[in-house]
């Protein structure tokens, strides 16, 4: 029998109850995604053919006007920014990203400087800043405008946005002076409407992570938009562009285009009234716990569609750095988030994990509230 591959390199199982965190293997995959992508593996494609049709399908779908299936978001922004600076002829895709023009600045908000935005130098872009870390103006970001800037990105998400500009506003800017927007909105899935959202509202280009929200393959991303995606296809994979190492394998593909499909077809607020159920009967079952309060937060930590348990912690009990780790030590690990901002709390999310390891994840969270108690 052959062994599960985590008991072959003698790697532990985590049970993610924090997010659909990148680091822990991204959001869990749907049987439909795995069949699909079992099934494309069975035969051989030509992929540019195959990556245009799953393009064309999957915007159809979504309703705008194009789709590019790539490998994570990071490699999407590139992309665009690559695109956005280039264009999208022989010479320019050879080219990048020593790009044969002065015209490669990316304007991003200081408030939203993130360790993501090195994607615009992969693109072969250079950031500018404008404005300040708690703030930042329309003048501030006109100001940095000029014959050397190719594009805007924008980061959305509740953190990214909390002291930043708004898109509408960064859209109004861009278009006065012919430029694109650039939206991340990696892990903004659900609500599954935000994949169109952003290009409703003025978006050249959006990134979505394939692995998060969407529950498809990890190793997968969707940028969607107008004509700037037409022209980021120029310099993606398989052609010999800086894409040309951001490999989506054909399963992947097949994964993506299932996995958006069953998105759009859910039915978001049952799937929020079930997952707000799970968090209900996990503070169910601390009731009555010593110095343990429970409560739920509506939205995911990126202002996802997705509800959260908060467990506060009495201040003699300990606080939520020294839960998460006990949780983190135990067998199975269980993974929850903790914010600086509340040290005596932690966060669970039911979103990644399966219902059939509710009860494990419940059992840990009662060890470790014990451990703490002494």
């Amino acid at each position: 029998m052959t062994p599960h591959p985590y008991e072959l390199l003698g790697v532990e199982r985590v049970l993610n109850a924090a997010d659909t965190i990148t680091s822990l293997g991204g959001g869990p995959l749907d049987p439909r995604v795995l069949a699909s992508m079992a099934a494309a593996a069975t035969a051989y494609v030509d992929m540019t053919d195959y990556l245009a049709r799953a393009g064309a399908h999957l915007a159809e779908r979504i309703g705008v006007p194009d789709a590019l299936v790539t490998n994570s978001a990071v490699s999407g922004v590139a992309l665009a920014v690559a695109a956005a600076i280039a264009g999208d002829t022989p010479a320019a895709v050879d080219a990048a990203p020593a790009h044969r023009t002065d015209r490669t600045e990316v304007v991003v908000l200081c408030a939203q400087r993130n360790p993501y935005d090195r994607a615009v130098g992969i693109g072969g872009g250079r950031i500018v800043t404008a404005g300040y870390s708690d703030g930042t103006t329309r003048w501030q970001v006109e100001a940095e405008i000029g014959p050397r800037t190719a594009a805007l990105l924008w980061y959305a998400g509740t953190q990214f946005e909390h002291y930043a500009l708004g898109l509408a506003d960064m859209v109004a800017i861009a278009e006065a002076s012919g430029l694109p927007v650039i939206v991340d909105a990696a892990a903004q899935v659900p609500p599954v409407t935000n994949l169109r959202r952003y290009v409703d509202d003025g978006a050249a280009a959006v990134a979505f992570s394939g692995g998060k929200g969407l529950r498809g393959p990890q190793d997968t991303a969707l940028l969607v938009g107008g004509d700037l995606v037409g022209v980021a296809r120029a310099h993606a994979f398989p052609h010999y562009g800086i894409g040309r190492g951001m490999k989506v394998s054909k399963e992947g593909v097949a994964g993506l285009v299932t996995a958006v499909g069953l998105a759009l077809d859910a039915d978001d607020d049952a799937d929020y009234a079930a997952l707000l159920a799970r968090c209900l009967a996990w503070g169910d079952a601390l009731a009555g716990l010593p110095g343990v309060r429970t409560s739920t937060v509506p939205d995911g930590v990126l202002g996802q569609h997705t509800p959260r348990l908060r467990v506060d912690l009495d201040p003699g009990l300990g606080d939520g750095l020294q839960l998460a780790a006990r949780l983190r030590a135990g067998r199975p690990a269980v993974v929850v988030r903790t914010e600086e901002t509340v040290p005596g709390a932690v966060f669970l999310n039911p979103f990644p994990l399966p219902p059939e390891d509710d009860e494990l994840v419940v059992d840990a969270l009662r060890t470790a509230l014990a451990g703490l108690a002494g």
